[in-house]
């Protein structure tokens, strides 16, 4: 099942789950990470299986090569066929119709769009790049493009909870330094990170208000993907995009996606 959300005026925010897909033990169903072990065909058929069930064409979906920083690069199209991928935690277009993905398994995807200005991102936000600001960067690099962050939309998807998410407690200190918000307690009272409160506090300061956060812990379902708790496993992926350009399949029923 794949959790949609939709705008009026045409932004569209997608985020899956494990299941559907092709990918055998540990990686079952719908593992649409590239670089995890998974056989590459299954891969490839899981990314024409979300892409296909959303209406968009798996060849134009824009991947990253997700290293836990705060790189944000612009594109205008998908990478070329053969082409190096450009290590980064976000990817931004202007170009309508350009499906943006991030890969996770516990770190926060966050999607962002301004439907006025035809501006939309796709953020990896771990704990490292949360702590480094990937997010603002990315936010910054929408500004470029004309967004407004009072008219952003922000949608983060399923990810490990503050609850769930136990750390040392000097690591908790060196992220609480960076976003104070991101400090947390496990629900067994040891030190942890909230991710998610991290990444929504930045927002809120760079001006953006309109924010929901999905309720899914990935550590605590059994429908996601968890490296926390699994270690070998699968990746979920967040989708956006906006409508205009050309987003649709060009041959029904065919199964076809790169690989990042």
């Amino acid at each position: 099942m794949i959790e949609r959300h939709d705008t009026e005026d045409g932004a569209h925010f997608a985020f899956t789950d494990r299941w559907g897909g092709v990918s055998a033990v540990p990686y079952e169903e719908l593992n649409l990470g590239g670089a995890v072990g998974d056989d590459p065909g299954a891969v490839r058929r899981n990314r024409g299986i979300a892409a296909g069930r959303l209406g968009l064409d798996p060849e134009r979906v824009v991947w990253m090569r997700q290293v836990h920083g705060r790189a944000v690069h612009v594109v205008d199209g998908p990478w070329p066929a053969g082409a190096d991928v450009p290590e980064g935690d976000g990817v931004v277009t202007a170009r309508r119709g350009l499906p943006l993905a991030v890969l996770t398994a516990d770190c926060v995807p966050v999607l962002l769009a301004d439907p006025v200005a035809g501006v939309v991102a796709a953020v990896h936000a771990g704990r490292p790049g949360m702590a480094a600001g990937v997010v603002p960067a990315a936010v910054e690099a929408m500004a470029a493009l004309g967004a407004e962050p009072s008219r952003t939309v922000a949608r983060t998807g399923p990810a490990v909870c503050g609850r769930c998410y136990e750390v040392p407690a000097a690591l908790r200190d060196e992220v609480a330094a960076r976003e104070p918000a991101a400090a947390a307690e496990t629900s067994w009272g040891t030190p942890a990170i909230d991710v998610v409160a991290g990444v929504h506090a930045q927002l809120e300061r760079l001006g953006v208000r309109d924010r929901h956060a999905s309720a899914v812990c990935t550590r605590e379902s059994g429908d996601h993907f968890s490296y926390r708790r699994d270690r070998t496993t699968g990746r979920l992926a967040g989708y956006v995009w906006l409508d205009g350009g050309t987003t649709a399949r060009p041959e029904a029923g065919k199964d076809r996606a790169g690989q990042a």
